[in-house]
């Protein structure tokens, strides 16, 4: 049964929570009795091993996928409203011979005007607004196909803050990003959720950053193995025998 349910209390903070998740794809069990709850203004870092089921997790909490269980969320004087969620997929391609601006794909996503037919001033200037969260102002007239991972991510981020979500769901964002760029990107990410109380829930492999970001990390592998700090869960048995490693990253 697919729920999608409003009400709960959760004090005076607006909260996703997940009760009971479960997804079965034929006799296959891709996710089982997964409980989570995330609060407003919370970086969550889901983590697992390839195929452990997070994007599956993901997919559930956008309605593209069916699943057993409840997904509720409320914020307070908005418990009538569906919430807001802006999501940046895994590592979309492009191709680089592609003329399409990033004005272009701005246009296509917020107008209904063709974006062969021009861009006009009024509809340029909201782009740029909403590049000027990312800091990408200067990427308006690149080609989509020819930009840097980094630079990729935040025309994506910009996308997904348009308008302001209550959730902002990333899928492996720091994939395709140098080291110089996680850092860029990470602190961005956390200034955004602080200025706007949004709560961020993100998949990702690059552990090292977690413990100076994330509020939560949640352990997948099918089901919830571990939940807690950074340190409680990098550190944690759990983490070594789900990763095989001899230690923990901290």
């Amino acid at each position: 049964m697919n729920i999608f349910s409003h009400g709960g209390s959760c004090g005076h903070s607006c909260c996703l929570r997940i009760q009971g998740l479960s997804v079965k794809i034929g006799s296959d069990t891709i996710l089982d009795h997964i409980d989570l709850h995330v609060h407003c203004g919370e970086l969550i870092a889901l983590i697992g091993p390839n195929g452990a089921g997070k994007s599956t997790l993901l997919k559930a909490i956008l309605g593209q996928q069916e699943f057993d269980g409840v997904i509720s969320f409320a914020v307070p004087g908005q418990r009538s409203r569906s919430p807001k969620i802006g999501y940046v997929p895994q590592s979309p391609g492009f191709d680089p011979g592609d003329p399409v601006t990033v004005a272009d794909l701005f246009a296509c996503c917020m107008s209904k005007r063709p974006a062969f037919l021009g861009i006009s001033k009024a509809m340029r200037n909201q782009i740029l607004t909403c590049l000027e969260r990312v800091q990408g102002e200067d990427l308006i007239d690149k080609r989509v196909g020819t930009l840097s991972g980094g630079e990729l991510q935040r025309v994506l981020l910009a996308l997904a803050l348009e308008p302001i979500p209550n959730i902002l769901i990333l899928d492996e964002p720091l994939s395709g990003v140098d080291v110089d760029g996680i850092e860029t990107l990470m602190d961005m990410l956390d200034d955004i959720r602080k200025n706007y109380d949004l709560s961020i829930l993100m998949t990702t492999h690059d552990f090292a950053s977690l413990p100076r970001y994330a509020d939560q990390v949640a352990l997948i592998d099918r089901s919830l193995v571990s939940v807690g700090t950074p340190v409680e869960v990098l550190g944690s048995d759990a983490f070594r025998k789900v990763f095989n490693r001899k230690g923990g990253i901290l």
